[in-house]
């Protein structure tokens, strides 16, 4: 009873919860039972229910077949270059912002580095292959100062990683600031008045006030970006492949998208979605322990 009275006396509270928990429920665990498929030889025209269970094959098949380890490479290397330069940019540039003291001149950085988020991927890579292109404006500039010859940027394999991560630099950067400003204006004023009483620097205001007033803001955003580790996105990278390339930069998305749409092996490319969301899992834990036993909150 102390219960539905608590519900009754907090429904207008839950009503507006409602929807979104609608929306998770149908569209993020209800599709879940479709995992089941990751553990058969499954036929569309057999159903759920009547095709056969193979177990762990599909699983096997990941670390068995030499391409699917490539594939793993370059997802996990992808990854790990988008936490080590893509990661610390909005941090950096929050820290920027913070030390601007004229508000229009700070509203209107934040607006002009916000808007690259509102572009889709689609434009995004348009944009970069006007760029890049034999012809393009990158190569015209090299070509009228120094005389060199075209430069095939968007075929060249050893580019691919560092023009993927530029272009999440570009675009998501700015957006990225939004949490870190606001932990930024939960920092006590009163710290930064002492400290200047102090005769601190603003490096050492920088150092010993604000990268502490949001260490565990930047923690807690590190260890959700593990959880997707073996997530690169799809569209940006398919978008980005060519035959060039293709060794290199095919990842994990694409291909799944290869194996399970292109060559109907859905069971196969549930197997993988489902290897992803365990590693992310696992990720997220340990890095959450491992924040806690350096005495920081973590996630949970």
């Amino acid at each position: 009873m102390a219960i539905r009275r608590k519900l009754w006396k907090s429904r207008t509270m839950y009503l507006f919860v409602l929807p979104g928990t609608i929306y998770f429920i149908l569209y993020k665990y209800v599709p879940l039972l479709g995992s089941v498929i990751a553990f058969q030889d499954y036929s569309p025209f057999q159903g759920f229910l009547h095709s056969d269970w193979i177990g762990f094959s599909n699983f096997k098949k990941i670390f068995d077949n030499p391409e699917v380890v490539q594939v793993l490479i370059n997802t996990l290397t992808l990854s790990l270059l988008q936490i080590a330069f893509a990661f610390p940019v909005p941090i950096v540039l929050a820290l920027m912002l913070n030390e601007v003291r004229q508000d229009w001149l700070k509203r209107f950085i934040q607006s002009l580095v916000y808007l690259p988020h509102f572009l889709s991927w689609v434009v995004v890579i348009g944009i970069v292959t006007i760029f890049l292109r034999s012809d393009g404006v990158v190569n015209s500039f090299l070509q009228h100062i120094i005389g060199s010859q075209p430069i095939q940027f968007l075929q060249q394999p050893v580019l691919f990683k560092p023009i993927i991560v530029l272009e999440i630099i570009w675009k998501e950067s700015g957006w990225g600031t939004i949490v870190f400003l606001a932990a930024l204006a939960g920092v006590s004023p009163e710290l930064y008045e002492a400290a200047i009483v102090d005769g601190a620097s603003r490096w050492r205001r920088i150092w010993h006030i604000t990268l502490p007033g949001i260490r565990s803001t930047v923690i807690i955003l590190l260890i959700l970006r593990l959880g997707i580790v073996l997530d690169n996105g799809f569209e940006q990278i398919f978008l980005m492949l060519n035959p060039y390339v293709m060794e290199v930069g095919n990842v994990l998305d694409t291909y799944v998208y290869d194996k399970g749409i292109l060559q109907s092996d859905f069971s196969f490319a549930t197997a993988v979605g489902l290897f992803k969301s365990v590693v992310g899992l696992i990720l997220v834990i340990s890095a959450n322990r491992l924040a806690k036993k350096f005495g920081e909150d973590g996630i949970y």
